[in-house]
């Protein structure tokens, strides 16, 4: 069963005007498009985006006899598109919940969780786009471990790319559980509490589904895709997604960097936006209930030019 992570606290800080147009950039199951709902007027707007077929089918549903709501089927990283569709100029904010919703991982057909045996895939989008078993099947050593390395900060990278470079060549690794089995077996230091296909499994991810590339193009596009006092509220749950996300905030906010000592007003700096407190993580009653949330933190910044 899904629970969305840090739920009031992303949205609170999100909605600063009922009337506001806003974008749920990552939608799932629609948890935090919900409450958003409850918190606009009926003139306040929502869009909702997400590459999963399966998360569409329950937009589609809430989009019923809903006049505010408005949902796309595709990544976040198109929404300058989007909005210009729309006739949309600006927005009052974009969340954006990162990773693998509980859904994905709980079914095995879906081929994300090293802990259930099915078909190797890994696509958000199931429509298209080239599976994990596909990429693993072509990709040389270098490129396996260098995905493995930067993508799932896997110490032992090319030894377990050599790994699944020996296996495929005796029989097609087509299954998350022979994946599993590959990568255990050629990392030599499993760390305490963690299974030892971890790292690697998020590699592969982030690779198949574009995810860095696609959060990195958002980011991009933020500043311009936001009114003046737009927020931007980013939930992440690993250090590639937050360190990204973290300096592009840290940057906005700090304006341009010039060499100590040189004499300059606070407005020659061009800030682009404000830091809206500190990092918040899920509460300990929080992550009692839903362990997904041990490792979620958000970030909200706010444009102010």
């Amino acid at each position: 069963m899904h629970q969305t992570v840090l739920l009031r606290e992303a949205v609170n800080a999100l909605v600063t005007d009922p009337a506001g147009i806003y974008v749920d950039g990552t939608f799932g199951r629609g948890g935090h498009s919900r409450y958003l709902l409850e918190l606009l007027d009926d003139t306040g707007r929502l869009l909702a985006v997400d590459k999963d077929p399966a998360a569409a089918i329950t937009a589609r549903e809430l989009a019923e006899g809903e006049p505010r709501f408005e949902f796309f089927h595709g990544s976040f990283a198109e929404l300058p598109r989007q909005l210009r569709r729309m006739g949309i100029e600006a927005v009052d904010g974009i969340l954006l919940d990162l990773g693998v919703s509980s859904p994905q991982l709980d079914e095995a057909e879906r081929g994300f969780s090293f802990l259930q045996d099915g078909p190797l895939d890994m696509r958000m989008d199931t429509t298209g786009g080239e599976t994990a078993a596909e990429w693993i099947s072509s990709a040389s050593v270098d490129e396996i471990a260098r995905v493995l390395r930067e993508y799932g900060e896997e110490r032992f990278a090319r030894r377990i790319a050599g790994a699944i470079v020996a296996a495929r060549s005796e029989r097609a690794i087509t299954t998350t559980g022979r994946l599993a089995q590959v990568v255990s077996e050629a990392n030599p230091r499993w760390e305490k509490h963690k299974h030892p296909a971890t790292r690697a499994f998020q590699g592969i991810r982030i690779k198949v589904n574009r995810e860095l590339d696609d959060l990195q193009a958002l980011l991009e596009e933020a500043l311009g895709l936001l009114r003046e006092g737009g927020r931007l509220v980013v939930i992440s749950f690993h250090s590639l997604e937050d360190r990204m996300v973290k300096r592009y905030m840290r940057d906005m906010a700090r304006g341009e960097q010039l060499p100590p000592g040189v004499p300059v007003r606070d407005s020659a700096l061009n800030r682009r936006m404000r830091l809206i407190g500190r990092a918040v993580r899920a509460s300990a009653a929080e992550v009692a209930g839903n362990p997904r949330a041990r490792s979620a933190i958000m970030r909200v910044a706010e444009k102010i030019s």
